[in-house]
């Protein structure tokens, strides 16, 4: 295999977290990864609601904190929640410094939404349902800008290069006609921030490529992966056909938009005391119950908000218009779809990993933030505070910061791409049976049939990178005999404890796992 040996610290992803960690880490230089045009592909890119964080003065980082750890089901890290909402204050102001045009007040202050399980409105938001857009729209011009970061478009990391018991760099192809082969990439230090795994599951608000492939990288090369059971499925996915499904952001059931049915009645008035604002958990299984009776859902933003929908809230405007749907005058019809990874490469509390040399942050990472069920936006509030604490801990072991070439890669054959049907296969594998409701049974023919597609292309890193992601699921959700958070088992549906513990495998032990229930009845 072809190695190229550079100083930059290599980053592979190119989304929220990616981004902010490449500025921070000047003058250091840094080569990014990223498989689409830079700033394109990212789920950061789709977020629609805005970065949690007590900007009002009746709101404090404490309230913040409480509110993570009562929706995280018992299994957030007390300590991470505290100090991550500390410090969320200080990021809003630093990405306004860097042009982030956030929404604010005719007396300068910033416009905040509620939404669900917050206990203040305190969601920064940009156009209403814009922040993830236009956040990575400043963030990327400042990137273009930077004379210490390279930008590889169009290419994926597929695989991590270990020398001497070392993270030393990551092996990637071009991937503009499937994939090339694959070059190894040797640099000064190495940071997974390439997202989460919601296109894993057929039906998903993700962009195609979050599949999962960062993280399985991560745990083939015998990284410690925890709370993969914990798959976030968002309630109100808009139920037009398409993949992946638009979102309708929580925001909308912040300004008093409903949950209805083809009958007209409110259902989550009988499911939570706070209804449309219960956990995400809850309100997505709701949702996923009335689609199985065949109730249609469908959000009613009509008495809340009328026409200012489509001013307020364009990007749900738009993706209604073009399923053909009038928000003004008619309910959008919503489904429950995977939507956040809780679970992720462990890490510490500077964003190292369990292997020497890596680093991780943002969706891909398991900081102990999220729990069971993720915070509404701590998710971005998480790819911030992490990507600037990787940065600095990546930055203490480097030089002063010289100049380096720029990275040209050679060219390269073509190599194995995934077979489409066999990501269909699996896609639909994970929707089956680890969904929103799981069972024993229905884990066990997961896994089953994930080990099937595995073994049908065993030579196709990408494909393997999403199986073992996959496999990690699945083995810690068949594990985990209880109901928590948005891991709901029907045949276990009561919780053990109110604090629960957190989950952690290497792939080897998920193997064992897989290998066992194939064994075993489904």
């Amino acid at each position: 295999m072809t190695a190229i040996d550079t100083p930059r610290a290599i980053i592979v992803g190119a989304g929220l977290a990616a981004q902010y960690a490449a500025l921070r880490l000047a003058p250091h230089p840094v080569l990014m990864i990223s498989p689409e045009p830079l700033g394109s592909g990212a789920s950061s890119t789709w977020a629609q609601g805005g970065v949690a964080a007590a900007m009002d003065p009746s709101d404090s980082a404490e309230a913040h904190a409480r509110d993570t750890v009562r929706a995280g089901a018992g299994t957030v890290d007390v300590q991470v929640a505290e100090a991550v909402t500390a410090e969320a204050r200080a990021h809003i102001l630093d990405l306004t410094g860097l042009g982030t045009p956030f929404d604010r007040t005719a007396d300068g202050g910033y416009v905040l939404s509620r939404e669900a399980a917050h206990s203040f409105a305190r969601v920064v938001r940009v156009r209403g349902d814009q922040a993830g857009a236009e956040i990575m729209q400043a963030l990327t011009a400042q990137v273009r800008a930077a004379p210490h970061v390279q930008v590889l478009e169009g290419v994926m990391a597929t695989g991590l290069v270990i020398e001497g018991g070392r993270v030393c760099g990551a092996r990637v192809a071009r991937c503009a006609d499937g994939l090339t082969q694959s070059v190894a990439l040797r640099g000064a230090a190495v940071l997974l921030a390439g997202g989460g795994s919601g296109s894993l599951f057929s039906q998903t608000t993700n962009p195609p490529r979050i599949c999962g492939q960062v993280l399985g990288m991560a745990a083939r090369a015998g990284a410690v992966i925890s709370d993969a059971e914990f798959v976030q499925f968002h309630p109100t996915a808009i139920a037009n056909g398409l993949d992946p499904a638009p979102l309708a952001t929580e925001a909308l059931r912040g300004e008093g938009a409903t949950l209805i049915n083809s009958r007209g009645e409110r259902f989550m008035l009988a499911a939570h005391p706070d209804a449309e604002l219960a956990p995400r958990d809850i309100v997505a299984r709701a949702v996923f119950a009335q689609t199985q009776a065949g109730l249609a859902p469908a959000l009613d933003t009509r008495a809340a908000l009328g026409a200012r929908i489509l001013t307020e809230f364009p990007a749900v405007a738009a993706a209604c218009r073009a399923s053909g749907l009038d928000p003004v005058t008619q309910p959008i019809p919503v489904a429950a779809a995977a939507h956040y990874h809780m679970g992720g490469i462990a890490t510490d509390a500077g964003g190292a990993s369990t292997l020497p040399g890596l680093w991780a942050c943002g969706e891909v990472a398991s900081t102990g933030l999220h729990g069971a069920n993720r915070l509404a936006s701590n998710g971005l509030l998480e790819a911030l505070v992490y990507g600037r604490r990787c940065a600095d801990a990546i930055a203490r072991g480097l030089g002063a910061g010289d100049d380096a070439a720029p990275v040209v890669l050679p060219d390269l054959g073509p190599d194995q791409a995934p077979d489409p049907a066999l990501v269909a296969r699996l896609r639909q594998a994970m929707t089956d049976g680890a969904g929103v409701i799981r069972t024993a049974a229905g884990l066990r023919r997961t896994l089953d049939r994930i080990a099937t597609v595995e073994a049908a292309q065993p030579g196709c890193d990408a494909l393997l990178n999403m199986t073992a992601t996959a496999t990690l699921i699945a083995a810690a959700a068949l594990t985990r005999e209880e109901s928590r958070g948005a891991h709901f088992r029907s045949d276990h549906p009561d919780v053990q404890g109110a604090t629960g513990q957190r989950s952690f495998f290497t792939l080897a032990q998920a193997q064992e796992i897989r290998a066992q229930a194939r064994k075993e009845p489904a």
